[in-house]
């Protein structure tokens, strides 16, 4: 309890063709909410954002559902698929003036509801920010765990502070939501935006469990997007590395250079082909990659002035009153 009266929550969920799992999320999260209000740890008015990330399923129509039939239940509906980093800012940015601490948790129960009670506790403690971390990736396979790892060490070796084996299930305070709404880049990577923040953070340790129902909205290919784009997002380390090769190819020709003069001046060169092609190739190799990574970084630079809106809101669903729930649910009779 902060300044003598109990913090109201909103729980944030990104969903994208959830359908299958949305209604066990909405039964965990609403079991969850009931227990945090009987427990007084969050006020009553509390409530749960499931943010419609353009699905083409029924997943919208079910979120006016539950929105009916639940009190703490609301939707945010996007005009079109933005993403899942930018839905996830989305509803951030909704209830920024509507709660005094917002929890972002994915739909598909991988992230274990119940800890967010720990993740109250630690904000009523002082924690402005508070991370969910995997205490282990026993479930995933050797494939993803060994390339999960990797993206962390390479993002630490870059220069970008990220919490390790932590995803998006994170509690902020309205002062570092209030903060992270100062950020106005396109290329949204919230892993690496939130520890810019500050703030008083700390860590809460918990299993991650297999996806309850449906299909992973990650493949291979998006995750080995989505890594890049947080790579190039949040560090300049990667077009220094180009300067450095650069720099190196210089040298070796210089080398070269003087190996050659020295060979032709004892009077002994033998014309040939292989060391030509061989070194032709290997340049022409660093120039186009060096091209395109720089060009990465002007893409970026491209969509960043340009100042395009991250997500069009289409419809908004605010959470019932408890009250007007319960006359919804059990209408008086007329005498």
């Amino acid at each position: 309890m902060k300044n003598g009266k109990l913090p109201v929550i909103s729980i944030v969920v990104p969903c994208y063709n959830e359908e299958e799992v949305l209604p066990e999320t909405v039964v965990r999260l609403s079991s969850v909410m009931d227990r945090l209000i009987n427990e007084r740890l969050v006020a009553a008015n509390s409530f749960v954002v499931f943010v419609d990330d353009g699905s083409k399923d029924r997943t919208w129509e079910l979120i006016e559902n539950f929105n009916r039939t639940h009190p703490h239940m609301s939707g945010l509906k996007l005009a079109r698929n933005a993403g899942h980093q930018s839905a996830l800012l989305a509803g951030l940015k909704s209830v920024i003036n509507r709660c005094d601490c917002a929890i972002s948790i994915d739909a598909d129960l991988q992230d274990d509801p119940n800890v967010i009670r720990e993740f109250i506790i630690q904000y009523l403690d002082g924690y402005e920010v508070v991370y969910g971390v995997r205490s282990s990736r026993e479930t995933d396979t050797w494939f993803k765990r060994f390339t999960a790892q990797a993206f962390y060490k390479l993002m630490s070796r870059m220069g970008v502070k990220i919490t390790y084996n932590h995803a998006d299930y994170r509690l902020m305070s309205r002062r570092a939501l209030e903060q992270l709404d100062k950020f106005k880049e396109v290329n949204v990577f919230l892993r690496g935006l939130v520890p810019m923040v500050g703030f008083k953070s700390t860590n809460v340790y918990y299993e991650r469990h297999e996806r309850f129902a449906g299909e992973s909205k990650y493949p291979l290919k998006k995750m080995l997007a989505f890594a890049w784009d947080g790579i190039t997002s949040l560090s300049v380390t990667p077009i220094r590395l180009v300067s450095a090769v650069g720099f190196l190819m210089f040298l070796v020709s210089l080398g070269m250079g003087v190996y050659a003069i020295i060979q032709k001046l004892v009077g002994y060169t033998v014309p040939g082909w292989t060391s030509i092609v061989v070194s032709l190739w290997f340049i022409g190799g660093i120039q186009v990659i060096s091209l395109g990574l720089i060009g990465e970084y002007i893409g970026k630079i491209y969509k960043e002035v340009k100042h395009r809106p991250l997500f069009i809101i289409e419809q908004e669903l605010q959470p019932l009153a408890a009250a007007q729930h319960d006359a919804i649910k059990e209408p008086q009779l007329q005498v």
